[in-house]
């Protein structure tokens, strides 16, 4: 089996041992591109964020990243998602869905590889 190495996320390849530099993601993208690919999932009403990012919102912007938490432990990345599930869906087959979606996400669009996708679902909303 090969061995596998560091992913890059630099498009270019360095000529003769040139570095070309590091490329550090904020923490902020990375919850911004994990509360997009939740909400994409069928079946989740809202991610549930912190008292700051409800006032935010109320003044009409929209926090992507809320009801995320990213931990480095150990160079891997561990995510918390906190969200809230419509009425009606199957929780079990939701959470794994966005365990799914989030862990493909991060990997296309980062090239990181993910220790584990905790989901939080903290209440289910109904029809209005």
């Amino acid at each position: 089996m090969a061995e596998k190495t560091n992913p890059s996320f630099v498009g270019k390849s360095p000529a003769q041992g040139e570095e070309l530099g590091r490329i550090h993601l904020a923490p902020e993208v990375l919850e911004v591109i994990i509360g997009i690919a939740t909400n994409e999932v069928e079946g989740v009403a809202m991610t549930k964020g912190n008292f700051a990012d409800d006032v935010v919102e109320k003044f009409g912007k929209t926090v992507h990243g809320k009801g995320v938490k990213t931990v480095w432990q150990d160079d891997e990345l561990a995510i918390d998602i906190y969200c809230v599930i419509e009425y009606g869906y199957v929780v079990p087959k939701v959470a794994q869905e966005i365990q799914e979606q989030v862990r493909q996400t991060i990997y296309h669009m980062t090239s990181l590889e993910t220790k584990e996708v905790n989901v939080h679902i903290i209440g289910i909303q109904f029809a209005q």
